[in-house]
């Protein structure tokens, strides 16, 4: 019975731990998804002469990020 108590403790402790990690792994995705994959992305797409495609990403970004700016 003690036994058990202690899994359920254990498992309890360990689960949120878990669970911080996870969020923890997810603000740090979005960071470098941001920060270092799109523009990369959009400058691949730059060099590689889908102007057509990069402007209409680059006008729906800004007017999300005007919209939605928290200053």
């Amino acid at each position: 019975m003690i036994s058990f108590l202690c899994f359920m403790l254990m498992l309890a402790v360990f689960g949120k731990l878990a669970a911080v990690a996870c969020r923890a792994a997810w603000g740090i995705t979005k960071i470098a998804v941001c920060f270092v994959f799109v523009p990369l992305f959009l400058m691949i797409l730059l060099v590689a002469g889908l102007v057509y495609i990069v402007f209409p990403i680059l006008i729906i970004v800004g007017i999300i990020g005007f919209v939605s700016s928290r200053v």
